[in-house]
């Protein structure tokens, strides 16, 4: 059986009609693969909409303020890939003259572009020779052949990226990569793979020793962390409350939020007096201090969980400024963040 010609048979006849395959355009790849690193077609397809409407160029991209950027990608998660997608976006613009790299090694020069992303846009656009390694090509090569070698290991890296490059059709780079990206998606599925439709059936090893549940093997996790947040949401009378823009190179990298207080645990109603933060933001004149959620949201991120509650200090006037609630809205915020102000409903 010719590997290649098959995927891009079953390809033709089963391929989902996404957007930005209608045309090779590299500012459409290049968006659409950033949006779905670690993260769903069905979750990711609205977020690329809004994007290709906002910013149709990589011009329009490139001179949109960043803190805009981010307030479009609110809920993607993974900041950094939106402050990358930015910074990639005027370097294309103001060092390349708003013309695409055109070809995988000049790709990979972008920021966040690494060897998935550029093979991806090399092959597709123009129909480079590189072969696309990513979480559906590890799952259909180790089901296939039965490699039992963990993918996220150096040797598997290397062996897959080996092996994916000896199946590549040449004469027709960009459809392969999307064929067998394609197929691990709809059905060489993690879950409950569509095997007795399957027109590997008759060959794939996994399928023959009853391995498909097995493969791919992947080396154990770090161990997650907890951390434990609590956000000081100030209420003054004339409707105001503080936001701070996070810094340094950590989660939520500027995004905005409400003065945070990181505790070693749970913090207990009366030890928020204890802590030297709260008393310097709270200052005089605290009416009243209510915990909102008397559970904390636990908010999952891949290394670490985030045990978030928010205590409602009402003053009768802010120290500084303040920002009025019915602005809040505007800026760019972590999804926990946006929950809470949803279900608190004083800004939406």
């Amino acid at each position: 059986m010719d590997f290649a010609k098959t995927l891009i048979f079953w390809y033709l006849k089963n391929k989902r009609e996404l957007p930005w395959r209608q045309k090779k355009d590299p500012y459409h790849i290049w968006l659409s693969e950033i949006i779905l690193q670690q993260t769903r077609i069905e979750q990711g397809l609205p977020y690329y909409l809004k994007f290709i409407n906002a910013y149709p160029n990589v011009f329009e991209l490139a001179s949109a303020p960043l803190e805009h950027v981010l307030k479009n990608w609110q809920g993607l998660g993974y900041y950094s890939r939106a402050r990358n997608l930015h910074t990639a976006a005027k370097y294309i613009v103001e060092e390349l003259d708003g013309v695409f790299p055109l070809n995988y090694k000049g790709l990979k020069e972008l920021k966040g572009v690494g060897d998935y992303t550029a093979s991806a846009i090399a092959s597709i656009c123009y129909h480079e020779p590189v072969a696309v390694v990513d979480g559906n090509v590890y799952r259909v090569l180790a089901r296939y052949f039965k490699i039992d070698t963990p993918i996220n290991s150096t040797a598997g890296i290397r062996e897959f990226k080996a092996l994916a490059r000896e199946l590549l059709d040449r004469e027709n780079p960009g459809d392969h990569n999307q064929s067998i990206m394609e197929f691990g998606a709809i059905q060489c599925k993690p879950q409950q793979p569509l095997c007795d439709t399957c027109p590997f059936s008759g060959s794939c090893l996994a399928l023959k020793t009853g391995k498909i549940k097995d493969l791919p093997v992947k080396l154990k996790k770090a161990k997650v962390k907890k951390r434990y947040f609590n956000y000081l949401v100030f209420l003054s009378e004339e409707n105001k409350t503080i936001l701070e823009q996070r810094e340094g190179r950590g989660i939520w990298e500027g995004l905005f939020q409400f003065p945070l207080l990181e505790t070693k645990d749970l913090l207990k109603p009366e030890e928020i007096f204890n802590d030297s933060r709260f008393l310097e933001m709270a200052g005089k004149e605290v009416r009243e201090i209510t915990l909102f959620n008397e559970s904390p949201v636990i908010h999952k991120l891949s290394h670490q969980h985030l045990y978030t509650r928010f205590w409602l200090i009402e003053k009768k006037e802010l120290d500084g400024e303040g920002i009025p609630a019915q602005q809040l809205k505007e800026y760019p915020v972590p999804v926990l963040i946006a929950n809470f102000l949803k279900e608190y409903d004083f800004t939406y």
